[in-house]
């Protein structure tokens, strides 16, 4: 059975989760007709905050995502989460976001996420619980209220 871990990243970790990040938004910003290498270096870069971003590890060494959970007014922001695109379908985002809901549940606070319109992340937030929130030109927005705790 495949182990899932989400292990701190580190400031020289940028450009590693750079490329991670343009394979697996390429396909997402190419059908808007917005891929820009050289855009998608300056938004991760004016976002990325190693303290809140986490590489998503299988198998105890094998490095194919990451995610970043950050504050924001309303509760968190799930800024980032990426997989590469070879690990897709594998239930393993499915299970990344339940151990990002069991951490945003047990502090009591909604999780918000935005997804580029047409992107498939759309219908994957909503299959995993988050409702509309909000729209603008290039992406829709969710929300997911935590959960009370047993």
């Amino acid at each position: 059975m495949q182990t899932i871990e989400l292990i701190p990243a580190t400031e020289a970790d940028f450009e590693a989760l750079l490329a991670l990040r343009i394979r697996a938004m390429q396909a997402s910003l190419e059908r808007i007709g917005r891929f820009n290498p050289q855009r998608a270096r300056e938004r991760l870069r004016a976002s990325y905050d190693p303290t809140v971003t986490r590489h998503i590890v299988i198998d105890g060494d094998q490095r194919i995502g990451f995610v970043a959970v950050k504050p924001c007014d309303a509760g968190l922001m799930l800024d980032h989460l990426y997989l590469d695109p070879l690990h897709h379908g594998q239930g393993i985002g499915s299970k990344v976001l339940q151990q990002i809901f069991s951490e945003t549940d047990q502090l009591g606070l909604s999780l918000h996420v935005g997804a580029l319109r047409q992107s498939d992340a759309n219908l994957f937030y909503l299959k995993h619980g988050f409702v509309f929130s909000h729209e603008t030109e290039w992406d829709i927005y969710y929300v997911r209220p935590p959960r009370l705790q047993n």
